[in-house]
């Protein structure tokens, strides 16, 4: 299936996930204003500076967010209760999802992604 945005792919989830989805892309925004919305790798994807900021994905029991690598490692102790990877967080539909730490990595991933601009330039 292709998404033309990031509505068309929320709506095709159950209404609970879809307000846990909508939640996390209300919170991406808030905290990365000039952020810009895509679709990318079939899943919302946030851009910054033209670099991918962070993606995010609902799945059957989970949802996964995708702040690359360095904004895992970055939270490395925060993520331990969570099945992380390189450069994946899974949080469980069936608990609690962690928004203050989601909007935590965001705020990172802003400050480096403009850190690295202003270093380019």
């Amino acid at each position: 299936m292709s998404f033309k945005n990031i509505d068309d792919y929320i709506q095709t989830f159950p209404a609970e996930v879809q307000t846990r989805l909508q939640k996390i892309r209300e919170l991406i925004q808030k905290s990365a204003p000039n952020a810009v919305e895509a679709i990318s790798y079939q899943m919302p994807t946030f851009k910054l500076n033209g670099k991918n900021l962070v993606h995010f994905a609902g799945y059957a029991h989970h949802i996964g967010f995708y702040p690359t690598p360095h904004g895992i490692t970055a939270f490395d102790k925060e993520l331990l209760k969570y099945k992380h990877a390189k450069g994946s967080a899974q949080f469980q539909l069936n608990e609690e999802i962690p928004y203050d730490l989601i909007e935590q990595i965001v705020k990172f991933r802003v400050k480096s992604l403009t850190e690295k601009s202003k270093i380019v330039k």
